[in-house]
């Protein structure tokens, strides 16, 4: 297990995690921890905005870090398949064609304009939000569900290619067992949320929820499958959608 939680540690974040060697049994349960890297991010992000309530900080520099920050602790590996994803996406190719532009290591115009975009939207949902009492953790829990839906989907829907790094992570696993540790991941996180604060909670999970199903339906009829890349694009529309659906609840709660 220590083994398993290394991998998973040093694959999907920047985090110092010992080297230990890639054989099967360690691979076999290293998705199951893909978690922890967003219970990590949660508690610093959780840590950030508390600060930035303490000290008064303005929404610029407080939706700035609380952007960048998860993309910092991944070192970016999720970003990096959003716009790979949305290269493919834009290309409005064949199949095969998506798949092939999803392993080019060159950027296209495609991902570039998406990023930007992308960025600049998540900023400012940031800045709408208000991270006030236990909203605030509501938040900072967002990247452990959003990690907990990411590696279900990994364990639970085909592979689009049959190869690469996350058929890598997924072959050698004992896929009934990962999909009942992970949706426990997933019902714990979003239970948390909402036991926290039923308003924002329910909102992040509708949120999530409905990524989730954006996700399936997409890239079964744009790839047939998943691959790496698709995970990491499912994960920043997952953490974007949240707390754009918390920023809603809020807004809605102060009409009513």
């Amino acid at each position: 297990m220590f083994r398993s939680l290394c991998i998973a540690v040093a694959m999907y974040s920047k985090l110092p995690a010992p080297r230990v060697d890639w054989d099967k049994k360690s691979l076999s349960w290293a998705m199951c921890f893909f978690p922890v890297v967003g219970v990590v991010i949660a508690l610093l992000l959780g840590l950030w905005l508390g600060l930035c309530a303490l000290l008064d900080f303005g929404p610029f520099l407080r939706s700035a870090v609380a952007l960048l920050l998860p993309i910092a602790v991944s070192g970016a590996i999720h970003l990096d398949g959003f716009c790979d994803t949305s290269d493919a996406l834009g290309s409005h190719q064949s199949r095969e064609k998506k798949l092939e532009i999803l392993k080019d290591s060159h950027t296209g115009a495609f991902a570039i304009i998406c990023c930007c975009l992308y960025l600049i939207f998540f900023f400012a949902i940031w800045c709408e939000v208000q991270p006030a009492g236990r909203t605030l953790w509501v938040l900072a829990l967002g990247p452990v569900l959003s990690r907990s839906l990411s590696g279900l989907a990994a364990v639970s829907w085909p592979n689009a290619r049959g190869s690469g790094l996350l058929a890598t992570f997924i072959q050698p696993m004992d896929a009934v067992r990962a999909r009942a540790v992970l949706l426990v991941w997933a019902a714990v996180s979003a239970a948390a949320m909402i036991a926290l604060d039923p308003v924002s909670g329910i909102a992040a999970a509708v949120g999530a929820g409905l990524s989730f199903l954006y996700y399936f339906v997409m890239s079964r009829r744009q790839f047939g499958g998943i691959t790496g890349d698709l995970a990491g694009f499912f994960l920043q529309v997952c953490e974007c959608a949240m707390v754009l659906a918390v920023v809603l609840a809020q807004r809605l709660e102060a009409l009513l």
